[in-house]
């Protein structure tokens, strides 16, 4: 490795502090309205609780769509956004998002495509019109402009969007009393009040704790954001393994008053009732994405950026449009084109 690359890694992981806010609301809804079916009390605590995390976005579609959809009858988005708004880090206003994934949902194949997009991945983003890292632009305008973000680099709408902070990861995990991952390498991390070297954890399938769990989900000082994206994916599996074992049952009670206490979205309950289609399916096809690119600097500050791949761009482009149906812009794409792309 070059020194210019060095140096460019060790600011890097400088960088490295916000903690992760891990995305949970998918699956686990599906899991929430399972467990509702084992009695009326544990019904009306998710109706509550998730009613309660109801945010107006002030939308009633997406600017890309032609009319309104809904996930009991159409192909639809949703868009992950996890912040840290932990009582350590007060940003207020100013929260960026620690990580982002696009959840698209095809109902006649009851699939879903789950794509992570790194923080640091330099985009255009409309509110402020100019280009920077897609973590900034929560800070501009919240939901709705990071909403407009993704839209703008994907070329998709975003029907729903779900906000949640690391409280809930945490939580979640401790409430199916740990979860069982394989630790890749040797890591010393932050916990979540960021007392240095907190959590130490050896390399191995190991049981964690939701402290060790959100460490090992942050953590990126021996690879990257493609890789830490990847591992949080791995993570969210074993949380939905935990989750819908026998023993985990009771926990339901917990498991949906950790989500919908630290979430905010603008799915009204009816619509998440609807997602349960898709875990209730017997079959439900899951696929995990993400975005090449490079290492790069900021052209004006010189600070770090993660500089996307067009190329591949493009073809993540096609396969999400793909699973919602919807026709791609470039007139000379064809179904051929989009089946190589699945490939």
């Amino acid at each position: 490795m070059s020194s210019e690359r060095q140096r460019t890694q060790r600011r890097k992981r400088k960088k490295r502090k916000r903690l992760i806010a891990f995305f949970l609301i998918l699956p686990l809804v599906f899991i929430a309205f399972t467990a509702a079916g084992y009695g009326a009390y544990l019904y009306k605590k998710a109706e509550t609780v998730f009613s309660d995390s109801y945010e107006d976005d002030g939308r009633s579609k997406s600017d890309l769509r032609d009319s309104a959809v809904h996930p009991s009858k159409d192909n639809i988005s949703i868009l992950l956004m996890g912040i840290d708004d932990s009582e350590v880090r007060d940003f207020g206003d100013d929260t960026r998002t620690d990580a982002l994934m696009v959840a698209t949902l095809n109902i006649k194949e009851k699939s879903i495509k789950l794509l992570s997009i790194p923080r640091d991945s330099y985009v255009y983003v409309p509110e402020v019109d100019y280009k920077t890292k897609i973590t900034h632009a929560h800070a501009y305008g919240g939901p709705k402009v990071t909403i407009e973000t993704v839209e703008e680099l994907l070329d998709i709408p975003i029907d729903y969007y779900v906000r949640m902070n690391f409280h809930a990861f945490i939580d979640v995990v401790e409430a199916v009393d740990g979860i069982e991952v394989d630790v890749p390498y040797k890591l010393n991390e932050k916990d979540s009040k960021d007392r240095s070297n907190a959590i130490k954890l050896d390399p191995g399938v190991q049981e964690l704790n939701g402290e060790e769990a959100l460490a090992l989900a942050r953590t990126r000082k021996k690879d990257n954001d493609i890789e830490r994206g990847k591992r949080q994916q791995e993570i969210l599996q074993a949380v939905i393994k935990k989750a819908v074992s026998v023993n985990s049952i009771a926990k339901y009670d917990d498991v949906v008053e950790a989500i919908g206490s630290n979430m905010r979205t603008n799915m009204t309950f009816n619509e998440m009732k609807a997602l349960v289609n898709y875990g209730s399916s017997g079959n439900l096809k899951t696929e995990s994405l993400s975005l090449a690119g490079e290492d790069a600097r900021d052209p004006s500050s010189g600070a770090y950026i993660y500089e996307l791949d067009e190329t591949e761009l493009e073809v993540i482009k096609r396969k999400l449009k793909r699973q919602l149906d919807i026709s791609y812009n470039d007139d000379s794409s064809s179904e051929e084109d989009y089946a190589a792309d699945d490939e």
